[in-house]
């Protein structure tokens, strides 16, 4: 009995692994990392993973963090309060991406960032000093996944670096276009992660005014829409 206990054990913690490891493969963090590396990476970042339901508080802002997340199925939303209480949506996440790895350079101990669930979402959480500094057991892995977190700390820099240009623009329609210009790139046609509501407070403009901007930028010949789908017209 034991014996069949282990081994149904042994089943589940192989099938977790080539699990996640299918998901997380596309992750940047682990570009170059195969799959034999993979349980010994796990092992040596102290992998935990954890369920949340949908609108379930992952982090709040002001909690200790000792981690970084990788989103295995779900979607989160990064969300940031000010001293009333007013919130605006930073941005949203979903499978594969992680949230967390700024603090993990920056030295940051209390997340500035509340973190929730926007929909049913599995995450697995990795030690955050343990990614960045190099291992008694000399991992050969390691040196890359330094090398990895450096090039995706460069790129949320890239990321941050264009919501505050967006933010920087005077009007509600001008906020809309700089947000679009950077969701499509060169496509006509793109959807957006948001519903009118967080698009609103990803853009820290008044839901009502914005929605009542999408219409006439409608009617102007500028867009067409349904719903989270635009079109860029001519």
């Amino acid at each position: 009995m034991l014996k069949a206990i282990n081994m149904l054990y042994l089943q589940q913690k192989d099938f977790f692994l080539i699990k996640t490891f299918e998901i997380l493969k596309n992750n940047p963090l682990f570009q170059k990392i195969g799959s034999g590396d993979f349980q010994y990476m796990l092992q040596c970042l102290s992998a935990k993973n954890a369920c949340y339901k949908k609108d379930d508080f992952i982090l709040f802002s002001g909690d200790s963090v000792n981690a970084v997340g990788l989103i295995l199925s779900g979607e989160i939303k990064i969300i940031i309060e000010d001293i009333n209480g007013n919130s605006a949506i930073i941005s949203k996440l979903s499978a594969p991406e992680m949230f967390g790895e700024v603090f993990a350079c920056a030295g940051i101990s209390r997340s500035p960032v509340t973190v929730q669930a926007a929909q049913d979402t599995e995450i697995l959480f990795l030690n955050y000093k343990k990614i960045i500094t190099s291992c008694s057991s000399a991992c050969v892995f390691h040196a890359q996944l330094i090398e990895n977190m450096l090039a995706l700390i460069a790129k949320k820099n890239l990321m941050l670096n264009q919501k505050i240009e967006i933010l920087s623009k005077r009007t509600t329609r001008e906020k809309l276009q700089s947000y679009f210009d950077f969701q499509r790139g060169a496509a006509k046609k793109f959807i957006i992660p948001y519903n009118r509501e967080e698009l609103a407070r990803y853009l820290c403009v008044d839901r009502s005014a914005m929605s009542s901007e999408l219409r006439k930028m409608s009617e102007d010949g500028l867009i067409k829409f349904q719903k989270n789908k635009f079109e860029i017209l001519d």
